[in-house]
């Protein structure tokens, strides 16, 4: 019998793309799944579309940290897959992180992103993802053996938006084996306008400048490096190809960090 794997997903009014995420949660090849969402007080269709997928329905707060750590109390699942609602699955996802950690018994699975999205800066967004794939300081692990996850206490509750980075850390230093899958996620970002962009990252960077930095200051200066982000071979490969979007990349997060800083 396949392993059963608990897919948890926090949301948050986020009807525009949970249908089609829960969606191809339930057409994975792989099919011993359990899926969780667990909400943060809607107010708009989340809950009814969700119905459609799960009666594994739960309401939590404050942040989408709680809400993971939450969703992995009431999971059952040898194993534990947690994203965001605006993620889209591969049909072979889950399958490929099974194997990947029943054959090297890896702890944990890094899942690479593709951005997707409306607009020309929604094209940026995705042209600047497409430089982190592959980096361990930016990606970090989405699937994880549900033991480990525990043992460590799941998502740091005091942070939203480097929670991600921080759990990764912990597990190297608890000495995890973490692997990276070959399967690409599409990161569904929507209409990205420059300024909307900027405001988001002012949200997240209250804590990475914050609790995240303290705790993890090697990481952190790394994270904030320019060319450990954005490395010198990459910006002759990529840069030199599309210089427009390189340099509105540029432009865009000269903006993000001015306003996160703020």
């Amino acid at each position: 019998m396949d392993p059963l794997v608990s897919v948890i997903i926090p949301t948050k009014n986020s009807s525009r793309t949970l249908d089609a995420c829960l969606g191809s949660i339930k057409n994975q090849s792989y099919k011993n799944i359990e899926l969780i969402v667990v909400d943060n007080n809607s107010t708009d269709d989340t809950n009814e579309i969700a119905k459609k997928y799960t009666d594994k329905i739960f309401n939590y707060e404050p942040e989408r940290s709680a809400q993971r750590n939450f969703g992995a109390k009431q999971a059952r699942g040898e194993y534990l897959l947690i994203h965001d609602s605006d993620i889209y699955f591969d049909v072979d996802s889950v399958k490929e992180c099974v194997k990947l950690s029943q054959a090297e018994n890896y702890d944990a699975i890094i899942l690479p992103e593709q951005s997707i999205g409306v607009g020309f800066w929604a094209k940026v967004k995705a042209f600047e993802r497409s430089f982190y794939v592959g980096n361990d300081y930016i990606e970090a692990p989405r699937f994880f053996k549900r033991a480990v996850y525990k043992k460590l206490g799941g998502y740091d509750e005091e942070m939203t938006g480097p929670e991600d980075w921080d759990l990764g850390i912990r597990m190297r230093n608890d000495g995890c084996k973490i692997a990276r899958a070959k399967i690409f996620l599409q990161h569904d970002e929507g209409r990205v306008d420059l300024f909307g962009s900027s405001k988001k990252k002012k949200y997240y960077a209250k804590d990475i400048f914050g609790k995240y930095a303290k705790e993890h200051p090697e990481e952190f200066k790394e994270q904030m490096s320019f060319f450990v982000r954005f490395p010198l071979g990459k910006i002759v490969k990529k840069g030199l190809r599309h210089p427009i979007l390189f340099s509105c990349m540029i432009f865009m997060k000269g903006l993000e960090y001015k306003n996160s800083k703020k």
